[in-house]
C-alpha cells in the first residue's frame, strides 16, 4: 500500500529507522500457525464447529478463520485451569520462585519472539509496526519480567496482637481468574493480566477481543513451551456470548476486564449474579490535557498532538479534551492544525508511517458519525474529518476548534484520532470543566509554574496526572480510573492486590507448660 497522505521520505532511509531506533524487518505476511481453543496445555476445535474470521483493517482482507469458543468451551477452560488449582497439584506445590522463574522463561520467549508478536499485532490491529515492536511488545516483556520478580517477594506480616497470641497475615492467590481483554492493545492487555495474576499463584482463563486474537494465541503456545502446568494458562477465542458465559461460570473467583464503560457495568452485573466475584474494571476515559500560557508552545502542541493521535487515537486514556489558556489559544489552534495536515497516515508496515487504520469499519463509521455530529452541533472542523482511501479503515487526523462542554464530542469518548480544542481563563474554571464528566482515567499539565501545577493535580478527579508528558505509562506504576472509568489498578505493587487474598490467622500461645 502506498501512503496515504504526506509521505515523508526524507525521514526514512534503506536501514529502516524510525526515530532513532532502529528495528528489524517486519514479518508482512506472517504464517498463522495458532488458531484454535487453548486449555490444559493442549489446542482445541470449538465444540459448536463455528469459526470466525479475523480481518486486517488496513486492506480489508481475511487474515485467519478463528475457532469460535462458547459457553461450552469455556466451561471447558474453566474447569482445567479450576482442576489446575486445586490444593495439591503441581501448580499450587510449585515454590514462588519458580512461578517467577516460569515467567522470565515467557519473557525470554517473547524477546526471541519479537518480531513475529509485533507482525502479528499490526496486521491484526492496524497499530504501525514501529510501535508494536518498540511500544507494545518491548512494554510486554519488560511487564513479564517485572511481575516474575514479585513472584516470591508479596508475602504478609506478623501483628503484635492484643493478648497472648500470634497473629500473621498471608497473601494467598484468589483462584480462578477470568481475563478479558481489549482489541487495542491485546498482547501487553494480555501480559498485563496473565502475569501478575500467575506470579501471585492464580490460575487464567483469557477471552481475547474477536477483533484480535492472534498475539493471545500465539502467547498460549509460549506458555506451555516456558513450561507452566496443563490448566494454568487457557485461551478461548470467541465473542460476547463467551464473555457472558466467563461471567457467569461459578468456579471463576475474579474477573478482569478491559475494555469500555457500557461493557464494563454489564460485566459487573454479571458477576455477582451467582456469587460474589472480585472485579477489577480498567474502562473508558474522556481525558483533559491542561495548556496553561507558560509551557513551550511548540513542546505543548506536539505533547497534545501525540495525547489524543497515538495509536490512531484508540487509547483509553487519549487526552482529547485539550484545554487551552485564553492568552495562547488562537496560536496553540494553528500550530496543532498544522501538526495534524502533516501527520503520516497509511500502511503499518511503513515506517515512514504515524498512523495507520482504526480497528474495523464498525469504529470508522462511528467515528465518523460523531465528527458530523460536532460539525452539527457547532464545533469548527479544522483540519480532516474524512475517511481517507476507499480501501482499509483510515480516518484523517481530525482537529475541532471552539468546542463547548455540553457539545456530544466532548462528552463521549470517540476511541479515534480526533482532537477537541477547548479554551479556558482560570484554574478554578478549568478543574470544574476538567471533572465535568462520568469518567476520570487520567489528565494531562503542561505548565513551569509548580505551585499551579500541584494546584492542578489535586482538584482533577483521576486515576494518573501526567505533568509535562503524557501516555507515559510503565509496568512498576499503577494505573487505573476514578468514577466510571474503572475499580481497582493494574501494573505495579498496586496490581497485585487484586491478585491476593489476604488470610489472618491467629494462634494462641501457651504462657507456661501444661
Amino acid at each position: 500500500m502506498n501512503i496515504l497522505r504526506n509521505a515523508r521520505p526524507s525521514l526514512m532511509k534503506l536501514h529502516k529507522c524510525y526515530s532513532t531506533v532502529i528495528f528489524p524487518e517486519p514479518i508482512v505476511s506472517p504464517t498463522i500457525t495458532h488458531t484454535g481453543i487453548f486449555y490444559n496445555n493442549e489446542w482445541h476445535k470449538a465444540k459448536n464447529g463455528q469459526t470466525f474470521q479475523t480481518v486486517n483493517p488496513a486492506t480489508g482482507e481475511v487474515i485467519a478463520d478463528i475457532q469460535r469458543g462458547d459457553k461450552a468451551d469455556i466451561d471447558a477452560a474453566v474447569e482445567a485451569a479450576n482442576n489446575a488449582f486445586k490444593l495439591g497439584s503441581p501448580w499450587r506445590t510449585l515454590d514462588a520462585s519458580e512461578r517467577g522463574r516460569l515467567l522470565h522463561k515467557f519473557a525470554d520467549l517473547l524477546e526471541r519472539d519479537a518480531t513475529l508478536l509485533a507482525s502479528l499485532e499490526t496486521i491484526d490491529n492496524g497499530s504501525p509496526y514501529s510501535a508494536s515492536l518498540g511500544g507494545f511488545v518491548a512494554f510486554s516483556i519488560k511487564t513479564a519480567r517485572y511481575y516474575a520478580g514479585w513472584a516470591d517477594k508479596n508475602h504478609g506480616k506478623t501483628i503484635p496482637l492484643d493478648g497472648n497470641f500470634f497473629c500473621y497475615t498471608r497473601h494467598e492467590p484468589v483462584g480462578v481468574c477470568g481475563q478479558i481483554i481489549p482489541w487495542n492493545g491485546p498482547l501487553l492487555m494480555f501480559v498485563m493480566k496473565m502475569a501478575p495474576a500467575t506470579a501471585m499463584g492464580n490460575t487464567v482463563v483469557i477471552k481475547p477481543a474477536e477483533q484480535t486474537p492472534l498475539t493471545a494465541l500465539h502467547c498460549a503456545e509460549l506458555v506451555k513451551e516456558a513450561g507452566f502446568p496443563p490448566g494454568v494458562v487457557n485461551v478461548v477465542p470467541g465473542f460476547g456470548d463467551a464473555g457472558q458465559a466467563l461471567c457467569a461460570n461459578e468456579k471463576v473467583d475474579k474477573i478482569a476486564f478491559t475494555g469500555s464503560t457500557e461493557v464494563g457495568k454489564l460485566i459487573q452485573q454479571s458477576a455477582g449474579v451467582q456469587n460474589l466475584k472480585r472485579v477489577t474494571l480498567e474502562l473508558g476515559g474522556k481525558s483533559p490535557n491542561i495548556i496553561l500560557a507558560d509551557s513551550d508552545i511548540a513542546a505543548a502542541v506536539e505533547t497534545a498532538h501525540q495525547a489524543v493521535f497515538f495509536n490512531q487515537g484508540q487509547v483509553c486514556c487519549a487526552g482529547t479534551r485539550t484545554f487551552i489558556d485564553a492568552k495562547i489559544y488562537d496560536e496553540f489552534v494553528e500550530r496543532s492544525i498544522e501538526r495534524a495536515n502533516r501527520r503520516v497516515v497509511g500502511d503499518p508496515f511503513d515506517f515512514r508511517t504515524e498512523q495507520g487504520p482504526q480497528i474495523d469499519q464498525i469504529q470508522m463509521n462511528k467515528i465518523l458519525g460523531l465528527i458530523k455530529t460536532g460539525v452539527d452541533e457547532g464545533a469548527t472542523l479544522m483540519a480532516g474529518g474524512e475517511r481517507l482511501g476507499d480501501r482499509g479503515c483510515f480516518v484523517a487526523p481530525t482537529v475541532f476548534a471552539d468546542v463547548k462542554d455540553h457539545h456530544t464530542i466532548a462528552q463521549e469518548e470517540i476511541f479515534g484520532p480526533v482532537q477537541q480544542l477547548m479554551k479556558f481563563d482560570t484554574l478554578e474554571e478549568v478543574i470544574e470543566r476538567a471533572n465535568r464528566t462520568n469518567y476520570g482515567l487520567a489528565a494531562g499539565i503542561l505548565s513551569k509554574d509548580v505551585d499551579k501545577i500541584n494546584y492542578l493535580s489535586q482538584g482533577i478527579r483521576a486515576g494518573t496526572i501526567w505533568v509535562n508528558s503524557y501516555n507515559v505509562l510503565g509496568c512498576q506504576g499503577p494505573f487505573g480510573g476514578f468514577k466510571d472509568s474503572g475499580i481497582g489498578r493494574e501494573n505495579g505493587e498496586y496490581g497485585l492486590s487484586q491478585y491476593t487474598e489476604v488470610k489472618n490467622v491467629i494462634i494462641s500461645v501457651p504462657q507456661k507448660n501444661s
